[in-house]
């Protein structure tokens, strides 16, 4: 589980829930964006070893591309309402993130967290 900013947290802790109910481990990673790639960097291993990743991120959505890249495992990208500028409400960050070039990420809605949960959970069981 991993948020690009602190105002994502809201939708990632919901995603976070909504996966231990279900019955799987999860080991959140927050305010990691791109603009932070450092702290991206720091948790690789972590990332790595993940069966399944879901990374929340507002703005431009490019988050979960980055993190797609650095692993095999599925991911699913939730887009978030958050966000200044020409963010439309989260249709930047779900476009960005339905237009990835990463084969191996899937997006849900707008805040969508508990689909995200959900989902990963599914993917975690198979």
């Amino acid at each position: 589980m991993e948020s690009a900013g602190t105002s994502d947290i809201r939708v990632a802790e919901e995603g976070l829930v909504a996966a231990e109910v279900m019955g799987n481990r999860v080991q959140p990673i927050y305010d990691a964006g791109v603009a932070s790639i450092h702290r991206i960097l720091s948790a690789s291993r972590a990332l790595r070893h993940a069966r399944v990743v879901i990374v929340v991120a507002g703005m431009e959505g490019a988050l979960p591309s980055v993190v797609a890249g650095m692993v095999a495992a599925p991911g699913v990208a939730v887009p978030t309402s958050i966000g200044y500028g020409t963010s439309f409400k989260g249709i930047a960050a779900l476009l960005g993130m339905l237009n990835s070039c990463a084969s191996n990420v899937a997006a849900v809605n707008i805040d969508n967290g508990f689909g995200a949960g959900y989902l990963a959970s599914v993917i975690n069981r198979l």
